[in-house]
């Protein structure tokens, strides 16, 4: 599987998980949810580059 479909597979992912929660625990289960999961991302992308550096995910145009 090419590397460029992986951000698309995960964003899938993670609108599932959330809708489920949302779905089926209510808003409080949706926030933490949402919460760790952002928690998560900064974790994974602080291992994967070894800084906390954001600004790649804003598209700027010039």
């Amino acid at each position: 599987m090419n590397n460029a479909h992986w951000p698309t597979l995960i964003g899938l992912a993670v609108g599932i998980i959330l809708g489920l929660t949302a779905a089926f625990g209510g808003l409080t289960a949706f926030l933490l949810v949402l919460v760790l999961g952002a928690a998560g991302f900064v974790v994974g992308r602080v291992v994967e580059t070894g800084e906390v550096n954001l600004s790649s995910l804003s598209t700027r145009r010039r």
